[in-house]
């Protein structure tokens, strides 16, 4: 009797465990690359770096496009040529992290547009493998969007939506549009800006131009002062990321002309506590952006105009765009930039890259993990005008033992109150940390940012966001 109610218990709990993999699974999300892969060895960083966090999402495309760069080829070859490097990774990466897709899988998600520029590919007669492979997705019996990280031209996506307007009726078609999610490196070509034209509702982030002087993607690498410029280093990449760790990080190209320009596309889709994809305003590793339609400034003009570029037209929509952040630098001067929205995590988001490096040739027993963070109450919650809370990091563990830094901040720009909260007293190591609710004259929504940092080799943020809303006595 006494064990057939342990194999009884031992099923239900195997069936428990299937369930909560099924729904994890089920919030993963479905994300597609569009890659100008050659243009720029920057594209392959970027892939290095994306297939480090495979694990995250259901990848569902993988496509070899043309851009401004490269009007006329496409190299899908190139994407084969690092996966082939994750083939003999793969194996051991499971052993830190559950969920790595496996090569083969990956291997058919590598599609490729048409090997021409811009709007040139897109109608009557202009389908493509890769357009194809979109629409397909698209049409999923899936409700989940579509993460498009677009870090070229986006023709080829385009010609998808070209096809799905011309073949479906209005009311389908326009459900399908609901769920395109767009994130593009700027405009590299003339395909972008008809997307937002032509799609008013569909979600998109972008510098919009074809210049890239103003785009918030430059604070990945960009050595703006009080940012940390060390870890964007060549120096810093060959010691961390290309020399003596393992054959996907030997592939690792040294920068030509910036360092993973392409990466803020996904950057915030990785899941650590602190990004939220469907709300680009309340900022994360891939930078912060508001919804507006942004005044129209000739970027095809100064340093950076080109002969044969196309013609910045005025925006005729919102879009999510440029936004920008407060905060004091590693000098401990204070900065304000659109940039400064992702150069303030960057050596959270070098160190997190690094050591998932390790984890394709190290045990799990050799190597560092990220902590796991966890608050005593909920991550949304109300408070009156002058009353007095607590933040507090109870429970938070770190899964190799090291011991961890605490530091509770808040995100001003990231709520509606407009001023900044004082703490009595404020520690930056306080894990239990008291909080006066400000006075409000009406509802007021305040982001405390909770940013553990363990004490491993590299060391590794994890992060909690608490949305307080305060509201009048």
């Amino acid at each position: 009797m006494k064990n057939l109610q342990i194999k009884q218990l031992a099923i239900l709990l195997i069936i428990c465990l299937l369930g909560v993999n099924a729904q994890a699974q089920q919030t993963k999300k479905r994300v597609i690359v569009l890659t100008d892969i050659e243009a720029d060895p920057d594209d392959s960083q970027s892939l290095i770096r994306f297939l480090m966090y495979s694990n995250q999402w259901d990848i569902e495309g993988l496509v070899a496009t043309t851009s401004i760069h490269q009007k006329t080829t496409v190299f899908p070859e190139s994407i084969h040529k690092i996966l082939g490097a994750y083939q003999k990774v793969q194996p051991n990466m499971l052993l830190h992290e559950k969920g790595f897709p496996s090569y083969e899988s990956l291997k058919a998600l590598v599609k490729k547009g048409l090997p021409v520029y811009g709007m040139e590919g897109v109608g009557a007669g202009k389908d493509s493998e890769g357009s194809n492979w979109i629409v397909q997705q698209l049409l999923k019996k899936d409700d989940r969007p579509i993460w498009f990280s677009i870090w070229g031209g986006p023709n080829t996506l385009s010609q998808a939506l070209y096809k799905i307007k011309e073949t479906l009726p209005a009311a389908e078609a326009t459900k399908v549009f609901q769920k395109v999610r767009i994130y593009t490196i700027s405009d590299q070509d003339d395909s972008g800006p008809w997307i937002r034209k032509t799609f008013p509702d569909i979600f998109f982030v972008v510098t919009p131009g074809y210049s890239y002087s103003y785009a918030t993607w430059l604070g990945m690498s960009a050595k703006a002062p009080g940012s940390d410029q060390e870890s964007v280093s060549n120096e810093w990449l060959a010691k961390n990321i290309q020399q003596g760790h393992g054959p996907l990080g030997a592939l690792y190209p040294d920068v030509a002309y910036g360092m993973e320009g392409d990466t803020p596309a996904y950057l915030g889709l990785i899941e650590n506590g602190l990004n939220n994809a469907n709300h680009p305003n309340i900022g994360g590793w891939g930078g912060r952006y508001e919804l507006y339609v942004p005044k129209f400034r000739d970027s095809n003009s100064g340093g950076f105009r080109r002969e044969n570029w196309p013609k910045d037209e005025p925006e005729t929509r919102a879009i999510w765009t440029n936004a920008e952040d407060s905060l004091r630098g590693l000098d401990k001067v204070a900065y304000k930039s659109n940039t400064a929205t992702i150069w303030r995590w960057r050596t959270a988001v070098q160190n997190d890259f690094a050591a998932r490096i390790d984890w394709t040739t190290k045990k799990f027993n050799e190597v560092n993990h990220p902590p796991v963070v966890k608050t005593t109450h909920p991550d949304n919650f109300t408070v009156k005008s002058g009353d007095e809370f607590f933040l507090n990091a109870e429970g938070t563990i770190d899964p190799d033992g090291d011991s961890m830094s605490y530091l509770w901040f808040q995100y001003k720009e990231a709520g509606t109150y407009p001023g900044y909260v004082s703490t009595r007293p404020y520690s930056p190591n306080l894990y239990r940390l008291p909080i006066t609710a400000p006075k409000v004259d009406k509802p007021e929504t305040i982001h405390f940012i909770l940013q553990v940092t363990d004490k491993g080799t590299p060391a590794l943020t994890r992060y909690k966001r608490v949305v307080v809303r305060v509201e009048p006595k």
